[in-house]
């Protein structure tokens, strides 16, 4: 891609900017006031949040910038299949409102390490916790710091430290201000700028692929991501090896084999057992808007509101990804490790050259929209394990609640310097950034996700039997990252990041079984209706809603009609 101009700003621009930034400051302060009152009201919003804000603010956190670039980045790769870590949520969604979300609320934890105690022993709530706080720090929001930093580097030319600086500054004094309730009312003004923002670099770009009309230019990026001709079949052929041992390549079908290095469909559907459970249960900073809720039924319907909003903002993702490659296929034609960089800019670099003035200030919004969300989000859920896992439990255990909220205000500032520090150092890697994500995803999710797993469904699971699966489970996860570089002829197929947390995922779920049936039974508070799944248990029934209209249940269905056409689109059955 060539060189672009300067993403210069006109006042339209500045003002457009300075009003988001008031309509999101009057929804912080509004929301957050005197939620320092107590540490129920600033760690979960005294379960007062609707549906709504659950579903837009956890979308939100989707929508950050290290999944607009480095998603875009990996489309622009990989093709449509990266739309399935967000089009196949529909089944993270369904176990978490069948399954896990009534034990977590009938548990009535502030975290997901207290519920691990309540099941298992304060052994392992210690060890995830602090497992939470370093991936908080290191994955989530080093990421959205330094994609937000590397798109104001990019744009305006600042140096990318003190964007990152600048960034993490200003997007996370919300969180300290006014705790999960201002994270969450903020982050639902962000959504709708983020979407409007997307969706106008969707419209510039197929006017960029076809300026006489916008239904050609979806054709044209339809024609030539299938790549049967020209510089998009070279491109596509350069490094296929380095995606799929097939002899094809589709980069318009969803459903790719299972050595496929970034979305194979059987890996991403297992995903759902280890990093899927990871993510959307035990990931404080997503569950704890959950357990905000103000009830059973506005968790559920949240979480289902989410996945229906996922259907459609995932577009604004995925077709930047294919505009870019109907644009500029030589990205692919550079060697691998080149290629990866240039795709993680290339979203960045698009926008400079084809956003209007006018329009800029709404981008310009959206993208300080997208770091604001996750890192208002890491923040608060990283104060909240902080305090109630690790200051409350081993510093200070007489600690007053004016003490904790205290406390959580200093871990935030703390969690926020060391965010910085890690994203800074972030830039001297030279890899994508999503990939980067993934990688330690798919390390520490398994082992973890199956303890939970065994944990809920499973009463003879214990303490030791969660022990050895950790153990035993991260001594396979170190194997599998070691071994590609010392075993010449290591399978393809267990190299891939997915591929290798079903196999951690299935070693722990080995070594818990064992471990468990080798040792005694769990004592009887630690099984009981609001941590362990029966047929009988009333937990499973409350909360669905009473009318047809509003009811769970209906939603929960036309989520998974929309998901269906959508798989149906993006496969080989329209694109052979």
């Amino acid at each position: 891609m060539s060189s672009p101009p300067t993403f210069e700003l006109a006042a339209i621009d500045y003002v457009c900017f300075i009003a988001f930034l008031g309509i999101l400051s009057f929804a912080g302060y509004f929301a957050g006031r005197g939620e320092t009152k107590s540490s129920h009201e600033y760690f979960l919003a005294g379960n007062r949040l609707p549906w709504y804000v659950i579903g837009t603010s956890l979308t939100a956190g989707v929508l950050s910038t290290d999944h607009l670039i480095g998603m875009v980045g990996w489309t622009v790769l990989y093709g449509a299949s990266i739309g399935m870590w967000m089009w196949g949520c529909a089944l993270d969604i369904t176990l978490l409102i069948f399954l896990w979300i009534p034990f977590l609320l009938a548990s009535r934890v502030t975290t997901i390490p207290q519920f691990l105690e309540q099941r298992f022993d304060a052994r392992i709530r210690l060890i995830f916790a602090v497992v939470t706080i370093a991936i908080n720090v290191f994955n989530f929001m080093a990421a959205v710091l330094y994609t937000g930093g590397l798109a104001i580097n990019e744009l305006f030319g600042w140096n990318i430290s003190a964007a990152i600086v600048v960034l993490g500054v200003v997007a996370g004094a919300w969180a300290i201000y006014g705790g999960l309730s201002a994270v969450a009312w903020t982050d639902s003004v962000s959504t709708l700028v983020i979407v409007l923002g997307g969706a106008s670099v969707i419209y510039l770009g197929l006017h960029a692929l076809s300026p006489d009309s916008v239904v050609d230019g979806v054709r044209i990026m339809f024609e030539r991501n299938h790549a049967t001709s020209g510089i998009w079949a070279e491109a596509t052929a350069r490094h296929r090896d380095m995606m799929t041992g097939a002899a094809t390549y589709n980069r318009l079908s969803m459903f790719q084999p299972a050595d496929h290095v970034a979305a194979p469909l059987l890996g991403l559907a297992l995903s759902s057992f280890s990093v899927g459970i990871w993510y959307n249960v035990m990931n404080q900073f997503v569950i704890q808007k959950v357990l905000g809720a103000r009830d059973a039924y506005h968790a559920r319907l949240g979480l289902v509101f989410m996945g229906i909003l996922f259907c459609f903002v995932t577009f604004i993702i995925v077709v930047p990804g294919l505009i870019l490659f109907a644009l500029h296929p030589e990205i692919l034609l550079q060697d691998w490790g080149s290629a990866q960089v240039a795709a993680d800019r290339s979203y960045i670099a698009f926008i400079q050259e084809v956003m209007p003035i006018g329009l800029r200030g709404l981008f310009l919004a959206a993208l300080f929209g997208a770091v604001q969300s996750i890192a208002n989000s890491v923040l608060n859920s990283t104060a909240t394990v902080f305090v109630m896992d690790v200051y409350h439990q081993h510093v200070k255990r007489q600690a007053s609640d004016k003490d904790l909220v205290r406390i959580g205000v200093w871990a935030s500032l703390i969690t926020l310097i060391a965010g910085i520090g890690i994203a800074i150092l972030v830039n001297e890697l030279h890899m994508s950034i999503f990939y980067y994500m993934q990688t330690l995803n798919a390390f520490f999710a398994p082992p973890f996700a199956a303890i939970f797993l065994l944990g809920v469904l499973w009463k003879r699971m214990n303490a030791k039997g969660a022990m050895a699966a950790l153990i035993l489970g991260f001594a396979t996860a170190v194997a599998l990252k070691v071994a590609p570089d010392v075993i010449a002829d290591f399978p393809r197929l267990a190299s891939t990041i997915l591929n290798q947390a079903a196999l951690i995922t299935a070693v722990s779920l080995l070594a818990g079984v064992v471990g468990s049936l080798r040792s005694a039974p769990p004592a009887s508070d630690k099984v009981s209706e609001c941590n362990t799944f029966s047929w009988t248990n009333k937990y499973l029934r409350i909360g669905w809603g009473e009318r047809l209209r509003s009811n769970v249940m209906v939603w929960w269905l036309v989520l998974w009609v929309l998901t269906g056409v959508i798989l149906i689109f993006f496969s080989p059955v329209v694109f052979k």
